[in-house]
């Protein structure tokens, strides 16, 4: 059976229970479909982009039932003739992929900070300190609050910081977080104000499974304001958190990035890897990359895990297109 809105209460305890995915929370953004069987512990988030089932993730599942409810919704896609291509798998989803005849591939990597072991002290940390106290030499105040109070303003960021993006971008749905909706009482807002007007803002999802902690999420600011101003943003509530004790920071998938020999899978398509290795050196005009992975790297997560793309039967950039297209990239 297929779920709407509605019933987001039960995809949102699915995410809770059996969710070891960092963006999973992602699965309740606006405009997802939702797979679930009366018979089966678990969910499956999707997209439908013509002939095309985009699957974010792996199933939400019980253990036991996972592999029973990843055949029941290829079998529903293909009653519909659909073709399925699932993104932001993670490493124990990717061999159950292979073994249900998809061409599993690497796509990138998302990254973690262990809160309990993160320092900004020693020299590695210089640049990104001045950074911070350049943005604080502004009249930056950093708070955390509630969107419902501040609903218009950041509206009025992202508006500014979409025009400073280009006349035909378009802001980036599926793979990236949103603000409000049913599932804003469950995400954190850090806000940057400079004389009391908002100049940027970070939104933290919540984090459930092995790693436990908050996603670095949706993140905007004004075209031209000073320096630091995101840096000085997380670094407060990175504050926030370990005095909270949560265990781990995530900073998310970034696509095209650490494309590593060890993390392919058996029977992964080399001529979609040369093209993955290939965007992460030229694939700015796809997604700024490069510059995403550079500001992550700038807190020193400990972990990098492996994202992958899986398409039934053989890699095809038809279907790797129908991902951006469900992401609203193209």
């Amino acid at each position: 059976m297929t779920t709407n809105i509605i019933e987001r209460t039960s995809v949102r305890r699915a995410i809770e229970r059996f969710s070891d995915n960092p963006s999973a929370f992602l699965a309740l953004n606006a405009g997802n479909r939702y797979f679930a069987s009366p018979r089966l512990s678990g969910v499956i988030a999707y997209r439908q982009v013509g002939r095309y089932f985009v699957q974010f993730g792996g199933p939400f599942a019980d253990p036991e039932h996972y592999d029973a409810l990843l055949r029941s919704f290829l079998d529903f896609a293909r009653e519909r003739h659909c073709e399925t291509v699932a993104v932001q798998l993670q490493r124990v989803d990717a061999p159950v992929y292979a073994e249900h005849g998809f061409t599993v591939n690497q796509i990138g990597a998302s990254y973690a900070v262990d809160l309990a072991e993160f320092t900004m002290c020693g020299t590695r940390f210089m640049r990104l300190r001045n950074k911070i106290a350049r943005a604080y030499h502004s009249g930056l105040r950093v708070t955390e609050a509630r969107l419902e109070e501040w609903v218009e303003a950041v509206a009025e960021v992202d508006r500014s910081w979409l025009a400073s993006k280009g006349e035909h971008v378009k802001p980036l749905e599926f793979l990236v977080g949103e603000h409000g909706g049913p599932a804003q009482e469950d995400r954190r807002l850090f806000l940057g104000l400079c004389d009391d007007k908002l100049v940027g803002y970070i939104s933290y999802s919540p984090v459930y499974g092995k790693r436990p902690g908050w996603l670095h999420d949706l993140s905007r600011r004004l075209p031209g304001d000073p320096p630091g101003v995101m840096e000085a943003i997380n670094s407060v509530a990175i504050e926030k958190f370990r005095s909270e004790s949560v265990a781990w920071l995530h900073f998310g998938f970034t696509p095209f990035t650490n494309l590593r020999t060890e993390f392919e899978v058996t029977g992964c398509s080399k001529a979609f890897n040369w093209f993955m290795h290939w965007l992460g050196t030229n694939g700015d005009m796809v997604y700024p990359a490069a510059s995403q992975l550079a500001y992550k790297s700038k807190w020193g997560p400990q972990e990098i895990i492996p994202e992958y793309v899986a398409f039934e039967r053989r890699a095809r950039i038809s279907g790797f297109i129908q991902v951006f297209k469900a992401a609203n990239a193209i």
